[in-house]
């Protein structure tokens, strides 16, 4: 399904063609974005089970065909019993990232789904819920072929998930992981999308699968409870906007790191971008991400306890100072920040209405906590994990509390009147590949998919590696790395020229005509689908 999808009547991407069709036929029965991101973002919760699932949390940036622009926050909350004391009494200094205690927030996705199609009914929705969630369902019962991606994840602490109840019953074949083309049926988890298909997705949060959820997460001892489920909300927020030259970019807010990839741009803006693979270009990426990076660590945190207004660091004046704190011949030193790293999927849709949604959708580490609780077949994130046991810290651990988050929808409107939804997964990478997709095809007017082909770069940690420095795809030509080296940046070449580590990123256009083209990344399983 790679390539280019173009058509008037709406197209979608993502990383799975499995939940790229979903997306299709949904636009192709009359639904809209919404209801398309509905069943899309059920589909891969089940076809792409080591980057998201039911059990994480999801945001979401939508702009609406007269112009009004949503940012819906379905983020994740500390349980009730998860405090910093409860780890510190069993020995912990930080928090585990596999197992039960890992599994200590209440997930947001359902919530999200929730009060997406409370928006699509207001905008005339009415697709039933067994449609959209119809090819979920029949995935986890009758099974889907495992994709290469999952194949070749290995789990980070392999001996710590596979003690993770439920993890090696659902996710491993004769105690291997499942190869790539074998089928991994989900019994439980089928149950529990028809549940939901008939009785409507709250019941995630009040109804008979929030008890079976709380009563199965206390059996193995996380710490969250069915009143926890039952206070949660997903609620909608400003987004972050910045302008820029052409148009505004949009981002979520805070616990996010919507903010850093914002400024990430807006300093790329003011050092000046041309040839996409020279080093100045690949210089402009980084030293634009060690600036914003500088800012995420004490802004990225719980929205409700913010001390400063996120939208302040994106005035031109602010902006200008970062750009102006850049040397453009020399790399600035670069401490490794203390962001582990996270699995996740991006999927965009534009409708024929022209409405636009940018999704994001997680379990962090890839399989999360690698707890299935048994009755509901649902795979807990491991969010929580993101949390400090220091009372000090930006982001301690506190009952109710949002841990920070990698995730962030972009989305822009420019001034000749396309929209645009991009994205990508990558933890750590996520700001710099929105950065690099997008300058390539807006700024340097490179076709979609030769923007999101093209080789990239990623500053900071690879997947359970403790070393910053900047990776690349080794399809740069070696006067370009040379370059870089002299000025000073610590190098290494990525394995593979297409490489999972610089994420799988799509991005879908509109224009003032109503032309709707996307595409989706050679890197990853899907692609990018017209209705």
């Amino acid at each position: 399904m790679n390539g280019t999808a173009v058509s008037n009547r709406g197209v979608v991407a993502a990383p799975h063609s499995a939940a790229a069709e979903t997306g299709r036929s949904i636009l192709r029965e009359g639904g809209n974005a919404y209801e398309a991101m509905v069943g899309m973002a059920a589909t891969i919760a089940v076809v792409y089970p080591h980057m998201n699932g039911i059990g994480g949390d999801g945001f979401w940036l939508v702009r609406e065909p007269n112009g009004k622009v949503r940012y819906l926050e379905a983020c994740c909350r500390a349980g009730s019993r998860a405090t910093i004391p409860l780890y510190r009494d069993r020995g912990y200094d930080v928090i585990p990232a596999r197992g039960p205690l890992a599994a200590l927030a209440v997930p947001g996705a359902l919530n999200g789904w929730r009060t997406a199609l409370e928006l699509s009914a207001e905008a005339g929705g009415r697709l039933p819920l067994d449609l959209l969630l119809g090819d979920a369902i029949r995935a986890a019962r009758e099974g889907f072929s495992v994709s290469a991606c999952q194949a070749r994840t290995v789990p980070k602490l392999w001996d710590d998930i596979l003690a993770a109840p439920g993890f090696a019953e659902t996710y491993l074949n004769d105690g291997k992981l499942f190869a790539a083309g074998e089928t991994l049926k989900q019994a439980k988890l089928a149950d529990t999308l028809e549940h939901l298909a008939r009785v409507g997705v709250g019941d995630f949060y009040t109804g008979d699968i929030a008890r079976e959820l709380a009563a199965d997460l206390d059996r193995i001892g996380a710490p969250v409870s069915r009143e926890d489920f039952a206070a949660h909300r997903a609620r909608l927020l400003q987004p972050l906007k910045m302008p820029i030259r052409g148009g505004t970019i949009y981002n979520s807010q805070p616990p996010t790191q919507g903010l850093a990839s914002l400024i990430i741009l807006g300093v790329m803006e003011r050092l000046g971008v041309t040839d996409d693979r020279d080093a100045p270009y690949v210089h402009a990426v980084v030293e634009a991400t060690k600036r914003a990076f500088g800012v995420r660590g004490r802004m990225c945190v719980d929205y409700d306890t913010l001390m400063a207004d996120p939208q302040s660091y994106l005035t031109p004046e602010r902006l200008d100072r970062e750009a102006g704190g850049v040397d453009p011949r020399r790399a600035a030193a670069f401490p490794a920040p203390k962001v582990d790293e996270g699995d996740t999927v991006w999927m965009g849709a534009i409708d024929k209405d022209g409405r636009a949604i940018s999704y994001i959708q997680s379990v962090y580490w890839e399989y999360g906590s690698g707890c299935v609780l048994p009755s509901t077949g649902v795979l807990m994130q491991n969010r929580g994990s993101a949390f400090s046991l220091q009372d000090g810290d930006d982001n301690p651990l506190a009952p109710g509390r949002q841990p920070f988050h990698t995730l962030n929808p972009p989305l822009a409107v420019m001034d000749d009147g396309r929209v645009i939804v991009y994205g990508t997964m990558g933890g750590e990478g996520q700001p710099q590949t929105q950065a690099m997709i997008f300058s390539r095809h807006v700024w340097l007017g490179m076709p979609i998919d030769e923007a999101i082909a093209a080789p990239r770069v990623r500053l900071g940690r690879s997947w359970g590696e403790d070393d910053a420095s900047l990776k690349y795809e080794p399809r740069f030509d070696s006067a370009t790395i040379d370059r870089l080296a002299s000025m000073g940046h610590e190098l290494s070449a990525l394995d593979e020229p297409f490489s999972d580590e610089v994420g799988h990123a799509g991005m879908i256009v509109r224009d003032a005509s109503g032309r709707i083209e996307g595409a989706h990344d050679p890197r990853a399983d899907g692609g990018a689908a017209a209705a």
